[in-house]
């Protein structure tokens, strides 16, 4: 009930207060957009970029309505263009598996926009809060598929976790991977495992460590590489095609190398 009416309020916010990319407006993050869309075979949305120093992005859709996305400038600031378009691609991994209704929802009780309580009683908060943990995951897989380099997408994480634009150069993916190895050695234990569950229960996205765990594990999977193969461009097929007709391939690296949120919504 509440979701049409805080989407509308968002949308114009956002309309009055931030920058509508397009071709001529913001033009690099454009072609990023319109990449990440054609590799996962759907319509590019609105972006909105809003001044904001906390690096994030999210998406706002409602079933029937135009769905929008909105990058906060600190994210921009803080990752390559590679990393910005696997942002992108995992917040079109949203609006491809359709989450539209819940994820709003979701969004609007992150933002603090709308108060859904007492309509929505604590144990559908927290089912809700625990579906938007799994949809996250699913949405970076989307971001692999677009970047097709799992490094580009861990370095997303590891960033929003505790990077900045000065200390680049000296992050390592490879010791953030470790790091993730030794959170599970820490929570193999009972005690363990439920400080675990009572650190994760109220988050909207899973910790940053355990989604750079999955995304290195499914990156190496059987059914990713079978997803990759399956879209690469056929040899001799004289029209530089893939073979579900051309927007499967891996993008042109027209974006260079290459967080709640990513901490990404």
């Amino acid at each position: 009930m509440m979701g049409p009416v805080a989407e509308q309020v968002l949308l114009l916010e956002n309309m009055g207060t931030s920058v509508l990319v397009g071709p001529d407006q913001l033009p690099s993050v454009h072609r990023l957009l319109v990449e990440a869309a054609g590799v996962l075979e759907m319509e590019a949305p609105d972006v909105y970029v809003r001044q904001n120093p906390v690096p994030n992005a999210y998406t706002l859709a409602i079933a029937g309505r135009k769905p929008f996305i909105v990058v906060h400038t600190a994210l921009l600031e803080l990752l390559t263009p590679a990393e910005v378009q696997a942002v992108l691609a995992h917040e079109l991994g949203h609006l491809k598996c359709d989450h539209g209704v819940w994820l709003t929802a979701a969004n609007v009780l992150a933002l603090g926009t709308v108060s859904l309580l007492p309509v929505v009683s604590s144990a559908v908060e927290e089912g809700l809060l625990r579906w938007l943990r799994a949809a996250e995951l699913t949405c970076d897989r989307a971001a692999l598929l677009v970047s097709q380099d799992s490094r580009v997408v861990i370095s997303v994480l590891m960033k929003l976790a505790g990077g900045s634009a000065a200390l680049a150069g000296e992050l390592n993916v490879d010791a953030f991977l470790r790091q993730a190895r030794s959170y599970d050695e820490a929570t193999a234990s009972p005690v363990g495992w439920y400080l675990r569950n009572a650190q994760t229960r109220a988050l909207s996205h899973p910790l940053p460590v355990l989604r750079a765990r999955e995304i290195d594990r499914w990156s190496q999977s059987q059914q990713y590489q079978a997803l990759v193969a399956a879209n690469l461009p056929r040899s001799g097929s004289g029209s530089g095609g893939s073979s579900n007709g051309g927007s499967g391939a891996a993008p042109s690296n027209a974006g260079g190398s290459g967080n709640a949120s990513f901490h990404v919504k």
